[in-house]
């Protein structure tokens, strides 16, 4: 079957009981047992719910994986699949990674002995001159956040499995229409559902999808365990945006290209960050990893342009986190989604204040363009 047709049948396709074409939501928190050790397949909505659990095949699904796992929020979803290692443990990180990220395994895991390393993960020799009997695993995502760098999944993949370590890509900003990850050898995909998967700013939930049934027992037994599970109403509006992602993401596409190249034409900015350019380092890994370049532009202002100024005088763009919603955002990464990176560590990747992130929406384009225009004929009035 056809992703586009997938993202609508796949998983669990409607209630077999009624004829329902939509899966129930199944709004409780346990379940009649007819005798001891006796039971439907469902004891504790924490353990299994019927509308949690047809996400979660319908997310295996469409990532070509083994089995998926649906939690509350993106941050959740990390630290369950940073909780799969030990003590002394450590994980090679890309270097302009959601600061989300980087704030858990800082402030949280690092306190459980479990370490990381931030490099550039574009530079598969860089990757392997990393590696020593201490890492355990290799977290990417590609592109980047904020950078919009691009890692050669296979390539990881590969010297993921010579060391004998798991490979874990991030595939928020490509979703499984655009980019699936395990079929170029990665282990474990996770997702922030909150952003294009779910796609209306209406949910927060995360995603994680493994490729073998040792890391599904594993995840499934730390996510019973540690019960930050996605409730079952969420679970519902998940699936419902998940059916809409092919036409949504069409539109992220080509809206974003036409911005891209529009951005690069103003005097104001200097420097654009997009993968859809020919000249983007990473461009040829791109087409060969994904059928897309994403709905996601970084931009550096010229140092005399007020960028706070022009941010705030956006009109129809919503000045607000987030990313991946039908209406476009944009966002200050240095004070905002990654501002708990140390300031040495994001001047050394290019996260500066000038820096400023847009999440492309399916509004018209020219709209889109016209609030950036005047925003920047706000910016210059007083040159």
């Amino acid at each position: 079957m056809n992703i586009e047709s997938l993202l609508i049948h796949g998983g669990v396709d409607g209630d077999e009981r009624t004829g329902a074409v939509n899966i129930p939501i199944f709004q409780t928190s346990t379940y009649k047992q007819p005798g001891f050790g006796i039971n439907k397949g469902y004891e504790y909505s924490r353990t299994s719910n019927p509308t949690r659990e047809a996400l979660e095949k319908l997310i295996s699904d469409l990532e070509g994986g083994y089995a998926g796992y649906a939690f509350a929020s993106g941050m959740a979803a990390i630290t369950a699949v940073i909780s799969l290692f030990n003590s002394g443990d450590k994980i090679l990180i890309s270097d302009n990674l959601y600061g989300g990220t980087f704030r858990v395994l800082d402030k949280v895991f690092k306190n459980f002995n479990i370490f990381y390393e931030i490099i550039n993960t574009t530079n598969l020799d860089a990757i392997r001159e990393n590696i020593d009997e201490t890492v355990k695993a290799i977290l990417i995502e590609t592109p980047t956040n904020p950078l919009m760098d691009i890692t050669d999944i296979e390539g990881v993949a590969k010297i993921s499995k010579e060391r004998s370590i798991l490979t874990i890509v991030d595939n928020t900003f490509m979703t499984p229409y655009l980019q699936r990850p395990l079929d170029f050898g990665a282990d474990i995909v996770v997702h922030s559902a909150t952003k294009y998967l779910g796609g209306h700013s209406d949910l927060v939930a995360g995603l994680v999808i493994v490729n073998n049934e040792e890391l599904s027992e594993k995840l499934h037994f730390i996510q019973n365990s540690t019960g930050g599970v996605l409730g079952p109403f969420d679970s519902f509006l998940l699936i419902r945006g998940i059916k809409t992602l092919a036409v949504r993401m069409d539109r992220h596409n080509s809206n974003t290209k036409k911005i891209a190249e529009f951005l690069r034409t103003r005097e104001e900015v200097n420097k654009v960050y997009y993968p859809g350019f020919e000249d983007h380092v990473g461009y040829e890994i791109q087409k060969k990893q994904a059928r897309g370049f994403g709905g996601v532009i970084s931009f550096i202002l010229k140092d005399n342009v007020d960028y706070k100024k022009f941010v705030e005088s956006l009109k129809l763009i919503t000045f607000g986190e987030s990313l991946g919603g039908v209406e476009s955002l944009v966002c200050h990464p240095a004070s905002m989604t990654h501002g708990s990176i140390p300031y040495e560590i994001r001047q050394k990747v290019g996260i500066v204040e000038n820096l400023i992130r847009l999440s492309v929406g399916i509004e018209n384009s020219e709209d889109v363009i016209e609030d950036l225009e005047n925003a920047f004929r706000e910016v210059r009035k007083n040159d």
